[in-house]
């Protein structure tokens, strides 16, 4: 039998959390290539209602008892934030329609560089230098990336995912703003918060002109389209939410935010293997430049 040393026991440990916190940041990054591949401009609101719609049910039956503890304070905050992350869904819904893949989960990633900017200026305090250099760096990417077949003006999908990492931004420092919602639970706050996103979703699905109703739309669907579905659904929702509750418990919370930082990696992977995408060499420069810049900003601001 072989015995194993405290010292190198916990390495592996930490190996062993870190392992399905990757994975969460594997499909996240499949996830914008997989939803390109089931939404059209004219199913986006349908197949929003589907994937989360079916992802409601299991969180609100696994966190029953907190959420009935929940505050009517707490359910007004959460349902704010909810607002705002169905605004967010839909940005980054109808961005990754009119952009690529590949594109659309590095311009997203730059809500990590956003966000301590905008804390900066609320808080006013002045930004490091490093941490500046790191933002610029990161713009220049986003430049560089959405203008891989020569120097046009960015694509319509590009400046929907733009505003969706702005949107993003604006849930983080909502959440820790809104007092209400500080001490509340998570997995409750998270159901509640897709419950107002849905709602939102469910009332656009019912005015005219935006596009085929959730029953088309699930009507309409082949067996390609519904293992898309259940693959956000199961496994970029559901699964990544559990994965980051089972994680934070058994690690650091910045070794979590750090794997899931890969994930403008995955998508890039996802979109130039799986999907056929090309980004010519000023497109790689650019995406080269955003994984750097961002990374270099998250160690400016943990540092």
């Amino acid at each position: 039998m072989t015995v194993i040393s405290p010292a190198l026991a916990a390495p592996r440990r930490a190996w062993l959390a870190d392992l399905p916190v990757l994975a969460v940041a594997v499909v996240w990054g499949g996830s914008y290539l997989a939803a390109k591949g089931i939404t059209t401009t004219q199913t986006v609101i349908g197949v929003l209602v589907l994937r989360f719609g079916l992802v409601l049910p299991v969180l609100a039956v696994a966190g029953w008892r907190r959420l009935r503890a929940l505050t009517p304070a707490q359910l007004r905050g959460a349902g704010l934030l909810g607002l705002v992350l169905g605004g967010i869904f839909l940005l980054e819904a109808y961005g990754v329609v009119h952009t690529s893949a590949t594109n659309a989960g590095l311009i997203i990633s730059l809500t990590m560089i956003f966000t301590p900017l905008a804390e900066a200026v609320v808080k006013r305090r002045a930004p490091s230098a490093g941490f500046l250099a790191a933002a610029g760096a990161s713009v220049a990417g986003v430049v560089l990336l959405t203008q891989g077949g020569g120097f046009t003006a960015p694509s319509p999908g590009d400046l929907l995912m733009l505003c969706a990492a702005l949107a993003r931004t604006l849930h983080v420092l909502l959440m820790a703003r809104v007092k209400a919602v500080q001490d509340a639970d998570s997995l409750s706050l998270t159901t509640v918060q897709l419950g107002g996103a849905v709602l939102v979703f469910a009332l656009l699905a019912g005015v005219p002109g935006t596009g085929e109703d959730p029953w088309a739309v699930a009507t309409g669907f082949g067996a390609a389209e519904w293992a898309g579905l259940l693959f956000l659904s199961a496994f970029c929702t559901l699964f990544a939410f559990f994965v980051q509750m089972w994680a934070v418990r058994r690690t650091s919370p910045s070794r979590v935010s750090l794997l899931l930082g890969t994930e403008p990696l995955w998508a890039a992977v996802a979109g130039i293997a799986l999907g056929g995408e090309h980004l010519g060499l000023l497109g790689l420069a650019g995406a080269a430049l955003v994984l750097a810049g961002t990374a270099w900003g998250r160690r400016a601001v943990d540092g």
